[in-house]
């Protein structure tokens, strides 16, 4: 693999991941009431 694929496949793991991670934090930090509310207009 040349030096840019690398740079490039770095970049991508780092958006996907830290995507992942701001969803997991986001959802810790939701209220139980406010999921309940969702899960009941579903």
């Amino acid at each position: 693999m040349t030096g840019s694929a690398i740079i490039m496949m770095i970049i991508a793991m780092l958006v996907l991941w830290g995507g992942l991670v701001l969803a997991v934090v986001n959802l810790s930090k939701s209220d139980a009431g406010q999921v309940e509310e969702l899960h009941r207009d579903l």
